[in-house]
């Protein structure tokens, strides 16, 4: 099958570009009320200049509508290259085929593809007909449309389901196999494990981009959400202690931007190739870790000269 290219980028070519590529990710609106707040945060955000933004799926009917939905939305309204997440959870390779089949006709080149968690937080078991990997998937779109971006997840401090440290980047490296474009991290707070994850991919032969996946806290609730969200999360002790110094939530998300504006800098001064900011639909945190670097937009962000001497750059 073909894929309809209009003006947007693949988001290998996106990569391509020299220095780091700036990225957020946002989540279908359940309400209107959401949907009016994520459109104000998508205006607050696009003077940005995003390489790309990525939305979230849900494995549902009406959540899977939505995704869809707001992708086109974004891509046509703001043109910005789009990278839709798709899961194997909840459905048969016929489904996720008429998923693809969807996007393509609506001119969506990028897939962020991934295994899924169950809704309910639950064993993920695959459903008849279905894939039980993120590889599986991988392999599936790049059969369908050989063309299309794909786009995968990586685990800095490691997936809580394999504890085997090894076992984590053979089964990376078995998605990079199937095609995959690009690896996108989970949430991290110390860029020591990324750095070192990095090199553990290098030296495993994963040659692709690793684009550092970060996302601000921005008070004590999101901290515990944050928590049970990304299980297996690492909360440094420095970290900690500077939040519960805080004495309001006010005090929390300027601890929280501090924090996530040293990694950015710190991770760009040692050549990352991108970073992905996980915005949960605000802008504000994402806009002040701008505003503490002292740049105003993705591009002044990326003509930052990088450290030549990092041994896990490729």
């Amino acid at each position: 099958m073909e894929l309809k290219y209009l003006s947007y980028m693949h988001i290998a070519d996106v990569y391509r570009q020299g220095g780091p590529a700036f990225s957020f990710e946002f989540f279908p609106p359940k309400t209107e009320k959401q949907a009016e707040r994520l459109k104000e945060t998508i205006r607050d955000l696009v003077p940005l200049k995003p390489a790309a933004v990525s939305v979230t799926y849900g494995a549902g009917g009406s959540t899977r509508e939505r995704t869809h939905d707001l992708v086109v939305d974004i891509q046509q309204e703001n043109r910005l290259t789009v990278v839709s997440h798709l899961t194997c959870v909840g459905s048969t390779k016929d489904e996720i085929a008429g998923v693809l089949d969807r996007y393509a006709e609506s001119g969506i080149v990028n897939i962020m593809a991934l295994r899924g968690d169950p809704p309910d937080g639950g064993t993920f078991e695959p459903v008849p007909g279905g894939f039980g990997y993120a590889s599986e998937l991988v392999a599936f779109i790049k059969k369908r449309y050989p063309t299309m971006g794909v786009g995968v997840a990586g685990f800095p401090e490691g997936h809580p389901a394999t504890p085997n440290r090894l076992q984590e980047i053979d089964y990376l490296k078995a998605k990079v196999d199937e095609g995959a474009d690009y690896v996108c991290t989970q949430l991290f707070f110390d860029n020591h494990d990324f750095y070192d994850w990095r090199e553990r991919c290098r030296l495993a032969g994963i040659r692709l981009p690793l684009v550092a996946g970060l996302m601000p806290i921005t008070s004590r609730k999101g901290l515990s959400r944050m928590a049970e969200l990304a299980a297996g999360s690492r909360f440094p002790a420095r970290l900690l202690k500077a939040i519960y110094r805080a004495e309001d939530d006010a005090g929390v998300e300027s601890v929280g931007v501090h924090w996530a504006s040293a990694q950015v800098m710190d991770l760009i001064e040692n050549g990352v190739d991108g970073v992905h900011f996980y915005t949960l639909n605000k802008s504000t945190a994402t806009r002040r870790i701008y505003e503490s670097l002292g740049v105003h937009s993705s591009d002044a962000l990326s003509s930052r000269p990088v450290s030549q001497t990092d041994p896990a750059r490729p």
